[in-house]
């Protein structure tokens, strides 16, 4: 297997790749074109996550892609003969191709063409468990592929054209549009639907306004893991790209209170921005939070980790949620030596340093976490009468730091509670006691 980039040199994508090569279907040759030199990596991960094999690729420095070719005209040839005697059975791009740029190189290269979008719809269709899920990745397989569903019927179009003569392919290509455009508006429909559940639940987790945030970060750094270690969720963890699709939302203990814990799908370069679009009320979760815990790879060489972080603050905007607390957590120290520690911790100042594998730095985190929550909160001091039960055991799961009298005319408490929290109890405020608190 070999890489080629502009300058002729070669090397190895990934050893794991060449393991799968007897046993993949699918033997992908890639390529890609950037201003820059194209980092293949996440492709190739991406691809193995989708179980392709990896035999080759060829890379090209260009100020912009080619409009109709995607890269240069002298560079197809090359692509083809490597890509044959790589004995490649699909040709892969780097970026999302135009409908006209995927069918003039599959005219060249007489070999499929996919995009890094379709690989990622891919994944997403295999990963996808929940109702909604699927239906949010059915969404974004029909709109990307509206726009291509002209390719699939050129071989019948020469059978019709002008007026009055129109052909059966003509027919099919509108007839498989309007199918598709009325399956979109069906599916848009239900995922309003399954918005509006979620709305329904989002608004009474905030009628208790029990804190909560959402763990992010770039796909496959541990969020999984770390939420089970942080809330004993039972959630299933895997090592590869976009296991967690659906969010998944858990109860912990902080601190002596009550907060929610959140875990989404994890974000990449380029993700297409159907899946942004089609998941938009799962990110909503991510949108919504108090805290954004953002999870880093602390095994990544600081040059992809700069990247790391850059899409995710990119992603993070795009979804209307750049506003909210950050804390950066490096997650998997334990695959780092110590100079690489000392490093993370010059360079990020505040970070925290954890493995959720082993534990290490969990207890730090917590504290973190705990602390922040603790300075948005206002100290109240408030009397509530005997009769009000149900109040006392709602302040006990809002409030951190309680602290509680009973005197004669009912329960003195001293408590830090959240701005909203603390206007639904502004009933029973007090002045502060004598002891000064």
């Amino acid at each position: 297997m070999q890489e080629r980039n502009r300058h002729g040199r070669s090397s190895a994508p990934r050893a794991s790749c060449s393991e799968r090569e007897g046993r993949a279907k699918q033997r992908a040759f890639c390529i890609a074109a950037s201003p820059e030199e194209p980092d293949l990596r996440e492709l190739y991960e991406l691809l193995a996550t989708a179980g392709v094999a990896v035999v080759g690729a060829l890379t090209q420095r260009r100020e912009s892609v080619h409009p109709n070719t995607y890269l240069g005209s002298g560079k197809l040839g090359e692509v083809a003969a490597l890509a044959k005697a790589a004995d490649a059975n699909v040709i892969v791009c780097d970026d999302e191709l135009t409908p006209r740029q995927e069918r003039n190189l599959e005219a060249e290269l007489s070999i499929p063409v996919v995009d890094r979008t379709a690989v990622i719809l891919d994944i997403f269709a295999g990963h996808a468990h929940s109702a909604d899920g699927k239906l949010q990745v059915e969404l974004a397989q029909l709109e990307y592929n509206l726009a291509r569903m002209r390719g699939l019927w050129t071989h019948l179009e020469r059978l019709g054209g002008g007026i009055g003569t129109r052909g059966p392919g003509e027919s099919q290509i509108e007839t498989d549009r309007r199918l598709a455009r009325d399956r979109i508006s069906t599916l848009r429909r239900r995922l309003k639907a399954v918005g509006e559940a979620r709305r329904t639940m989002r608004a009474e987790r905030e009628r208790t306004k029990l804190p909560m945030f959402a763990l992010a970060g770039y796909t496959n750094t541990g969020k999984s893991t770390l939420m089970a270690a942080l809330t004993g969720a039972d959630v299933e963890i895997r090592d590869r790209l976009f296991h967690t699709l659906d969010p998944t939302t858990r109860v912990m203990e902080l601190g002596g209170r009550t907060v929610l814990a959140t875990d989404t799908v994890g974000f990449i370069r380029k993700l297409p921005h159907q899946l942004v679009d089609a998941f938009g009320a799962t990110l909503e979760e991510t949108r919504r939070a108090d805290l954004i815990v953002h999870v880093i790879d602390a095994s990544a060489p600081e040059e992809l980790m700069a990247e790391m972080l850059s899409t995710v603050e990119m992603t993070l905007e795009q979804i209307g949620a750049d506003d909210q607390p950050r804390l950066l957590v490096c997650n998997k120290i334990d695959q780092a030596d110590q100079d690489r520690i000392t490093q993370l911790r010059l360079l990020h100042p505040g970070v925290v340093l954890i493995s959720a594998l082993d534990g290490t730095g969990l207890d730090q985190l917590r504290s973190r976490i705990e602390t922040i929550f603790l300075s948005e909160m206002q100290a109240v001091d408030l009397l509530l009468p005997f009769s009000a039960g149900a109040q006392l055991a709602e302040l006990h799961t809002l409030a951190a730091q309680i602290e509680r009298d009973d005197t004669a005319e009912g329960v003195r408490v001293h408590a830090m509670l959240s701005a909203d929290a603390a206007v639904r109890f502004e009933r029973f405020a007090v002045a502060p006691s004598v002891s000064g608190r």
